[in-house]
């Protein structure tokens, strides 16, 4: 059965959209949803996750840990299946025109609070709010748009139940603007 979009998720949507944006970048993507690797278990999830957000310029305060850029961003299901809030902090290695983007944060998801699969295996995220780690490998395009491949994972990292770790991993494309 799917599930609807929470208005909460929908408000923070708009909001990236239309917030004022003096600098940073915006950015948006296309991802594969639940996406097995060796860090998620089959959440019997699917469809597609479209992603919209907002990574402001790196905070130089905190140059002793590399300047990282704080970010926000919306995901939402197309199959009606987990969306998810996160926000965090990245940084970005330039390597040319090509670069990296690791990032680390939290996300808050609108998930079912248990889901069981046909062989008992629990499949639920454990917890609203989870872990959000990413990492990006991109391209700079010229005139402040670059195009990244994505990966984004959340998780609970056992913490909230030691047997049990589905996650969720999401794998596209995004791109990003300077504003």
């Amino acid at each position: 059965m799917a599930k609807k979009t929470t208005p909460a998720l929908v408000g923070a949507l708009s909001a990236l959209v239309c917030a004022p944006t003096q600098a940073g970048e915006v950015f948006g993507g296309l991802y594969a949803h639940a996406v097995e690797t060796p860090l998620s278990l089959n959440s019997g999830e699917g469809g597609a996750d479209i992603e919209l957000g907002y990574r402001a310029d790196p905070i130089r305060a905190l140059s002793a840990i590399g300047s990282p850029a704080p970010y926000g961003f919306a995901s939402v299901n197309t199959a009606g299946d987990t969306d998810f809030l996160a926000a965090g902090l990245a940084w970005k290695f330039e390597l040319g025109r090509l670069y990296v983007r690791p990032g680390v944060g939290l996300s808050l998801n609108n998930g079912p609070e248990r889901r069981v699969d046909a062989e008992g295996t629990r499949t639920d995220l454990g917890s609203r709010v989870l872990f959000a780690p990413e990492l990006g490998v991109g391209v700079d395009l010229g005139r402040g748009a670059s195009l990244e491949a994505s990966w984004v994972h959340i998780s609970g990292a056992r913490l909230f139940n030691s047997e049990q770790n589905p996650g969720i991993d999401m794998i596209g494309v995004r791109v990003n603007m300077r504003m």
